[in-house]
């Protein structure tokens, strides 16, 4: 409700800030002029979601930014490193927080 009228919201961004209900309530009412989503509160996002067929809602593939090499070979070769040496890994999924 605080955006102003005919906003558009893109989230790229986790966490339950997003209150889906309500975004969607926000763009039938008309409030809200569309999004464009990169991020669930649950992943994948359900077939039978309702975001799959709303037309004023683009779901991307969680892709939100593009992988700069200049950035990540040096990480790989760092944990490529810390692995050879039996180090803990940087950066790694906790796939009980399931990031």
């Amino acid at each position: 409700e605080r955006l102003p009228q005919g906003a558009y919201v893109i989230n790229v961004a986790r966490g339950p800030h997003l209150v889906e209900e309500d975004l969607l309530e926000m763009i039938d009412s008309g409030h809200l002029s569309g999004a464009s989503l990169d991020v669930f509160r649950k992943e994948p996002l359900p077939e039978e979601h309702p975001f799959w067929q709303h037309d004023k809602i683009k779901v991307t593939p969680h892709i939100a930014s593009v992988t700069n090499p200049a950035t990540v070979v040096p990480q790989i070769l760092e944990n490529y490193g810390r692995m050879k040496q039996g180090k803990k890994l940087k950066n790694v999924v906790d796939r009980e927080k399931e990031y």
